[in-house]
């Protein structure tokens, strides 16, 4: 005979048989069930009993060093160059060290699409004119790159003040101290490795963590700053590593972490090189205009050769900014110095001209 279930109990054999009354232990075995996940037995306080995400580090430390002790050679003679070009701006003021910022914030732009200008970022900077609906946030993000390339503290000092990350609570700042947050973190795991391979695990790493719209740029800047702690005296010489001046080479990595690391040391040395040979042009076109410009009177010639020290494309709103004197006295000035081959105009307009020093 069929057993019959009615509420509770059951009838098996003509007799009825409560389930409840059934010995321990008999009704464990749900075969039908799913068992535990080893790995979830455990849930903490408060949290959902769901799958949970692996908590494994977002860049093994272990790989990375095995790529930096496969490249120590080349790291060597990047710290060698880097250190060279150290000391050279440590000694040439605060022009030359604007001019290589302001190049590579350019060359930067390029890499992300911006596609600025040196001339219309300079007028950018100094003025805050040029913007235009389209060009609004790309001025901002490379604005930013000079700034950061130039001063302000360090990466380590802070990531959230380098990035310029408030605490406004919810919403998408919030997102971006969590993602600083992450950054902290991964660069943490790192810590002993060198400071150029910490830099390139920390560029890999924000443009995985970052906000999408500027994550490419933040993240060149910032290891760009990074790399620059193996100097020997921090914020004296280098304000950061160069990276973009001879192209992307750097940041076009691919493969195994080896063949990345590889292309950053690379990369970067190019770059270097490229700012060192830029530093001694400078110094030979510097001293060639003391001397073809001491009979002049006056001293706008020196200060326009100020500014053509510092930014490498000067129109004459620029000049007149940055000196102080008239635009009358800029325009009569830049004639001279263009009538003495230390200065030439790029333009071949009557209006809107721009002038760049003869190196």
């Amino acid at each position: 005979m069929p057993a019959r279930i009615c509420g509770g109990a059951g009838m098996i054999g003509g007799e009825f048989s409560d389930w409840e009354d059934e010995p321990d232990g008999e009704d464990d075995d749900l075969w039908f069930l799913p068992g535990p996940d080893e790995e979830d037995e455990v849930v903490p306080p408060g949290e959902a009993p769901l799958p949970r995400a692996n908590r494994q580090s977002l860049f093994d430390p272990s790989e990375w060093r095995s790529a930096q002790d496969g490249l120590s050679a080349e790291l060597a003679r990047l710290s060698q160059i880097f250190g060279e070009l150290d000391v050279r701006l440590r000694d040439a003021g605060q022009g030359p060290r604007q001019r290589l910022a302001l190049r590579e914030a350019t060359d930067l732009s390029w890499w992300t699409d911006d596609r600025l200008s040196a001339e219309r970022l300079g007028l950018w900077v100094t003025l805050r004119v040029g913007s235009t609906e389209d060009t609004e946030q790309a001025l901002a993000r490379s604005g930013w790159a000079v700034r950061r390339l130039t001063s302000g503290l360090a990466p380590a000092e802070g990531l959230a003040g380098f990035l310029e990350r408030l605490d406004l609570g919810e919403g998408e700042a919030g997102l971006d101290l969590t993602a600083t947050a992450d950054l902290a973190e991964v660069l943490a795991s790192v810590d002993g490795l060198h400071p150029v391979t910490q830099a390139a695990v920390a560029f890999q790493a924000w443009r995985v963590l970052g906000v999408e719209q500027s994550r490419d740029m933040e993240a060149a800047v910032l290891a760009a700053r990074h790399a620059a702690t193996m100097s020997r005296l921090l914020g004296q010489g280098a304000m950061f590593l160069p990276l973009a001046t001879t192209g992307p080479t750097a940041f076009r990595g691919q493969g195994t972490v080896e063949d990345k690391l590889e292309a950053w040391i690379r990369g970067a040395e190019q770059a270097c090189l490229a700012a060192l040979l830029q530093l001694e042009r400078l110094t030979i076109w510097r001293k060639r205009a003391r001397e073809a410009i001491a009979d002049l009177s006056g001293r706008t010639p020196e200060l326009l050769l100020n500014v053509l020290e510092a930014w490498p494309l000067v129109s004459a709103p620029l000049a007149e900014a940055e000196t102080g004197v008239s635009r009358a006295a800029v325009q009569r000035n830049f004639k001279r110095l263009v009538e003495r081959g230390l200065v030439r105009e790029i333009t071949g307009q009557g209006r809107y001209r721009v002038w760049a020093a003869s190196v």
